[in-house]
């Protein structure tokens, strides 16, 4: 089952994406309930998530998988690779997998991203976010823009290339900032305005404010749940996010636009009686190869 549906996704996506030089696309959704998988396409590789419960932790099962993605896209066995999510521990904090340190480029559009997919549960490139990227680009132009959880920086990239006036990369992990000034340097995009900061996005958000840092365009993509083990504090996207946002919202210029997204797949949004125009963009934020609707929410905020 798992590997007629990879392969008949693959063969309706793989021209049109082939058009729009786009090599990072989703295959398969848990669109099959006993399947509870997700298949990604990478330039040539396949990644399958398994979403492991308890008692379905079947070893012969993620091999039996794999074997049917790799038959069905005529790719080598090695070039899929195999994570588990686990679901239903709150807060569960996922080690790294490998030290491999291989890295592929992966196109979208004109732009290439440096993607990891052994080490780590995530590659460095969240494919469902492609046309928010867009959307960050194309707005880009002279701004000053703040990319907040910046993760590896593809949103960084994307305004860059989009002519921002200076880019700000925030976010607790060297390590991702490392590999979001790769990904500039890998565009031909790196230069001193482009800067970044390794620190809590809380922290820093309260120093941006005390000290009158300001910026025209921001992008915020909390995780759903992390602890800062140094003050003893803990981030609930859910609980906090209202508050999260008032504080990015302290540190835009009037008339700036704030981008908002998370992955909560039960989340209730509190937004109402912010000091802003919102509009919820989740749909026309969902490319084609995404069936499962609920994969991301997210909003457009321009700051009164």
């Amino acid at each position: 089952m798992l590997g007629n549906r990879v392969r008949k996704t693959f063969r309706h996506l793989r021209k049109t994406m082939a058009r729009d030089q786009i090599e990072a696309f989703r295959l398969y959704d848990r669109d099959i309930p006993e399947l509870r998988v997700v298949v990604d396409w990478y330039a040539g590789h396949a990644v399958l998530g398994e979403y492991v419960r308890d008692q379905t932790d079947v070893p012969e099962f993620l091999p039996a998988m794999a074997n049917a993605v790799a038959q069905a896209l005529e790719i080598p066995l090695a070039h899929v690779h195999v994570k588990q999510r686990r679901t239903g521990a709150r807060g569960h904090r996922y080690e790294r997998l490998e030290r491999k340190g291989e890295r592929l480029d992966v196109r979208e559009g004109d732009l290439t991203f440096l993607c990891n997919l052994d080490d780590f549960i995530d590659t460095g490139l969240y494919a469902d976010h492609r046309l928010t990227r867009k959307r960050v680009r194309d707005e880009a132009e002279g701004k000053d823009f703040l990319n907040l959880y910046a993760y590896t920086g593809a949103f960084t990239v994307a305004a860059a290339k989009g002519g921002a006036r200076s880019t700000l990369s925030v976010d607790a992990s060297q390590q991702y900032l490392d590999w979001a000034r790769d990904n500039l340097v890998r565009n031909d995009l790196m230069g001193p305005q482009h800067t970044f900061a390794a620190i809590d996005t809380l922290q820093w958000l309260d120093w941006a404010q005390r000290n009158g840092q300001r910026f025209d365009l921001a992008w915020v993509d909390p995780p759903t749940f992390s602890a800062n083990r140094q003050q003893g504090r803990e981030f609930d996207v859910q609980r906090d996010h209202r508050m999260l946002l008032e504080a990015v919202m302290a540190v835009m210029r009037p008339g700036g636009v704030l981008y908002f997204s998370t992955n909560h797949q039960r989340f209730v949004d509190d937004l109402g009686g912010l000091a802003a125009d919102i509009t919820d963009i989740s749909a026309s934020t969902l490319p084609i190869d995404y069936r499962n609707q609920a994969v991301h929410r997210c909003w457009r905020l321009v700051v009164s």
